[in-house]
């Protein structure tokens, strides 16, 4: 089993973030992650994922445009949103699914 697969069957819930270096959206997310981390501490792990650079990856997840989130627990997927969302609205949603 490859090292991605085993984070997504982990217990603790994996937020990823898929994403491009040309994608203008895609860096507002960045401070918002780094606020979610701080807020949810070891509650969540978040992995950022370039769509350009793991396309087998974001094809596997159906990832039509970026950013997209994605929420996964123990391999099944509790959420998946695309578009820039704020710190707040995206803890408050984490939460809602644990």
């Amino acid at each position: 089993m490859s090292s991605f697969q085993a984070i997504l069957n982990n217990s603790k819930p994996v937020l990823i973030d898929f994403y491009a270096e040309w994608c203008g959206p895609c860096k507002t997310m960045v401070p918002v992650l780094e606020e979610l981390k701080k807020n949810m501490g070891d509650q969540i792990r978040i992995l950022k994922i370039d769509i350009d650079k793991n396309q087998a990856l974001a094809a596997k997840h159906q990832i039509r445009g970026v950013p997209t989130l994605l929420l996964i627990q123990e391999d099944k997927i509790l959420w998946k949103q695309s578009g820039a969302v704020d710190a707040r609205t995206l803890q408050m949603t984490i939460q809602s699914h644990l």
